[in-house]
């Protein structure tokens, strides 16, 4: 957890919130090692922080096996194509865009690398973020239907919730913010 924690004791005050709350949901609940940190992985992957991928990766250590972080990978990629269509199709709420075939590829929902429900978890956190309605609502009845149970799914959003932020703030407090001294000024 080092890696995170050096990480978010960068982040300015506004955000100490975050700061405190990224510890403590990466920590015990109602999921696995991998679950939470790959739920972690794919949100800040999801969230283009790179920075705070790399963290995450390094707080995991060997709770984030390859085909987790494989996993958590590809729930980023493939959400980012998934959300942005169905989001549009129920925006638009047009019977004639439900009755066209998506013709994306999307193979990897049906195999994934590591745990099929892991992978849905992942994809769900993301959706979440991304604010696909039809993919949280599809993607939280995948894993309910096969054993999660609410706190589990709520943990995950939960940490969804955090990484996200964590990244946002990353973004900004990288930047000079107006109204706020800058580290070097006297």
């Amino acid at each position: 957890m080092q890696a995170l924690q050096e990480l978010v004791a960068v982040l300015p005050d506004a955000a100490k919130d975050i700061r405190l709350n990224l510890g403590s949901v990466l920590q015990g609940g109602a999921l696995t090692g991998p679950q939470r940190f790959g739920v972690a992985l794919a949100v800040a992957l999801a969230a283009r922080s790179t920075r705070l991928a790399a963290a995450v990766q390094a707080a995991a250590g060997a709770e984030l096996p390859a085909a987790t972080e494989a996993d958590a990978q590809a729930a980023a990629a493939l959400m980012a194509m998934n959300n942005v269509y169905y989001r549009f199709r129920h925006m638009v709420g047009k019977p004639d865009y439900e009755q066209l075939p998506p013709r994306l590829r999307m193979q990897r929902l049906a195999a994934p690398a590591g745990d099929k429900l892991d992978f849905e978890l992942f994809a769900l956190a993301v959706s979440a973020v991304n604010g696909c309605g039809t993919c949280v609502q599809a993607h939280e009845k995948v894993v309910t239907d096969g054993g999660l149970t609410t706190a589990q799914v709520h943990d995950a959003i939960r940490i969804a919730a955090v990484v996200n932020a964590a990244a946002v703030a990353l973004s900004w407090s990288e930047q000079v913010i107006p109204n706020q001294p800058s580290p070097n000024s006297p």
